[in-house]
């Protein structure tokens, strides 16, 4: 268990003060987290609860899972409360809480699908109609009310509803796994909340399961048969309703759903990819699961509960597939962004080397799914090049899912772009807006961890961590921009302990000073492991400083950060002989916004002629990077997270470039 006589205790956060992240995390608190409840309540979802409450005359709205979005938006809001807590705020979750308390089952049971269109069925069609993923995000939701308020209400509800998995799954057959995981993180969250064992025991039990339904494929034909007789009822229903009650259709609209370019034979390989269990990581069981494969947000759900879980059972069996896995997403399966899921029919992995960048679906919530399984494999293993990846993905395939407003979003993210692509205000499966946000209010929690009296940075984000009664280090970073940090221990007396500073791969040279005395970083040669997006986490180390620390004390690093051209493996067919720009952990991309006398996927790059800029002129302050073609032409890369903001255009990461 990690602990810290001189810093914090490890459910304690830091609280950020960074000149980057400080703008957006109140964007999220001030904007993002209001706008989300508006589109909830814009498009029925809220009022689906209150149908079943409060017996209110009415038609159900949204995917069957559209309870998830909902409590996602509680569980993010709650984590916001706990940085930024506003009255405003704290009335929405206190009035929703208590909807959800008159919505719920007396036995916990919730899920608004069937209690108000199937009242009669229960755990009908696990696989495709995720009952237990909308019951694993009501109790995550428990679980973070409770850590930022103290209050009980909100985890009693989970409490409840985590009981009635137990009675129903504790000791059911493979049958009975969810073909969408999530609820695995919910219950060792509320084990790890409340010390019960039973839920522990049954995320377990859901884990280990999995990959072991007989007859995979005549199951789930069976499951996809019943989803579409039901479907069709609700349509019907649906449709008779309105014809009585056309104010109905005004009140509640819905979005159209999210579209994307499809690759050819996009179809049939999703047919081929869930006919055998590969789409929901039911094909073998967990220990088997060497190749990341099928819908990426259920794969990174999957394998960051089975992270969690190592930690608390030590089972060594576990760790190795982990490893093997993440190894081979992020050497053959990875684009260079950190997006992750090449088809769009499966929401998914394709093949190794299969990285088109236009066909590209790199969805939000599977980016910071990866994020959440990094961190996890970080704090089992120190070892950097997890955190490393979790930082990429953070600033680039994360981040650009959310507008500088806090009111625009993308589902798919593309490392190109021939137009059509616009962030909107919401979509019909909302299920990435309210990720971003509860992980942004959560970044406090993956900057630092602790190991007796040691101290490990993980992160660079300015940030205070401990109590000035105690101990407090304090962070002052200019990353993304630039590559000076420096750390000041406030302490009550000298003590020695050692301070872990990663180094990251995008790094060449650090300069490292204590007390501006110079220090020695030992950094082996790098692993030289090529990846097929050209990023690679594996150079990132940590460097162990250790002394007899003094209140003062100061820390600092200045961080090399070259502009570089990374090429694509040769395997890559559709982006070989090209290249995707990079300065520190920020990816950059072309936009026709700032070149519009320019073919964007015809430039030939020189690359000698990049240079870093800072521009107060671009998105309130960002350090550019021109460049120039073959030809003379004068190219603006802008941050890829930025792409989009500015309305429609026409975007691409890579560029061929000048041998």
């Amino acid at each position: 268990m990690e602990s810290s006589s001189l810093f914090i205790a490890p459910s304690d956060q830091a609280r950020i003060d960074d000149a980057f992240w400080n703008p957006r995390l109140r964007v999220n608190a001030e904007t993002a987290i209001y706008h989300q409840w508006e589109q909830l309540e814009r498009t029925g979802c809220i009022e689906n609860f209150r149908l079943v409450a409060d017996g209110k005359e009415g038609f159900r709205e949204g995917y069957f899972f559209a309870d998830s979005d909902a409590f996602k938006w509680l569980d993010a809001a709650a984590r916001i409360y706990a940085s930024h807590p506003s009255e405003r705020l704290k009335a929405l979750m206190d009035d929703f809480i208590a909807l959800i308390g008159r919505a719920q089952a007396g036995d916990g049971y919730l899920y608004t699908y069937n209690q108000c269109l199937f009242p009669e069925t229960r755990w009908t069609n696990l696989q495709i109609e995720h009952e237990l993923y909308c019951h694993g995000h009501l109790i995550e939701a428990g679980v973070s009310h409770f850590e930022a308020t103290g209050k009980r209400a909100l985890l009693e509800i989970a409490i409840k509803a985590a009981d009635l998995l137990v009675q129903t799954f504790a000791g059911a057959g493979p049958e009975g796994t969810p073909g969408h995981e999530e609820v695995e993180i919910a219950l060792i969250r509320l084990y790890r909340a409340t010390g019960h064992p039973r839920y522990l025991d049954l995320a377990e039990h859901f884990v280990e399961q999995r990959g072991r339904i007989p007859g995979f494929f005549f199951h789930i034909l069976r499951q996809n048969q019943s989803v579409g007789q039901r479907d069709t009822s609700v349509r019907r229903r649906r449709a008779a309703y309105v014809a009585t009650h056309p104010e109905h259709a005004r009140m509640f609209q819905l979005p159209p759903d999210n579209t994307s370019p499809k690759p050819p034979w996009g179809g049939v390989r999703f047919f081929l990819n869930a006919g055998t269990g590969k789409y929901f990581q039911q094909h073998r069981p967990v220990r088997q699961q060497v190749v990341p494969v099928g819908h990426a947000v259920r794969f990174a759900y999957l394998e960051t509960a089975i992270a969690m879980l190592a930690q608390h059972t030590g089972d060594p069996t576990l760790l190795e597939p982990l490893a093997a896995a993440w190894e081979r997403m992020v050497t053959r399966r990875m684009y260079v962004t950190g997006g992750i899921g090449s088809l769009p029919n499966i929401e998914g992995f394709g093949r190794d080397d299969e990285l088109d960048p236009v066909v590209a679906y790199a969805e939000t919530c599977a980016a910071l799914g990866s994020m959440l399984w990094a961190w996890e494999m970080t704090r089992i293993t120190r070892q950097a090049r997890y955190a490393d990846l979790f930082e990429w993905q953070l600033y680039n395939a994360a981040a650009v899912g959310i507008g500088q407003d806090g009111a625009s979003y993308l589902y798919n993210n593309p490392l190109a772009s021939h137009g059509g692509l616009t962030r909107v205000a919401w979509f019909k499966c909302p299920c990435c807006p309210s990720n971003v946000s509860r992980v942004w209010a959560d970044l406090g929690r993956f900057i630092y961890s602790f190991d007796g009296a040691d101290v490990w940075v993980h992160q660079y984000v300015g940030s205070q961590v401990g109590r000035a009664a105690d101990g407090r280090l304090a962070m002052a970073s200019r990353l993304p921009w630039d590559g000076t940090v420096e750390l000041t221990l406030d302490l009550a007396a000298p003590a020695p302990f050692t301070i872990h500073l990663r180094i990251p791969s995008w790094c060449s040279t650090v300069d490292l000073r204590v007390n501006g005395a110079p220090v020695a970083v030992d950094r082996p040669p790098s692993p030289g492991v090529q990846t097929a997006s050209g990023y690679s986490p594996h150079a990132s180390i940590y460097v162990p400083v250790t002394r007899t620390w003094s209140p003062g004390d100061v820390v600092a690093l200045d961080f090399e950060m070259p502009i570089r051209a990374r090429a694509t493996s040769p395997r890559v067919k559709a982006t070989r002989g090209q290249v995707a720009i990079t300065r520190g952990p920020l990816v950059y991309c072309l936009e026709s916004i700032d070149n519009p006398d320019v073919d964007l996927f015809a430039v030939r790059l020189d690359p000698t002629t990049l240079q870093a800029e800072f521009s107060t002129d671009h998105f309130g302050g960002v350090t550019l990077v021109r460049g120039q073609t073959v030809g003379g032409e004068p190219l603006i890369f802008i941050p890829y997270f930025l792409w989009a903001n500015r309305g429609e255009s026409h975007m691409t990461v890579y560029v061929d470039a000048k041998n």
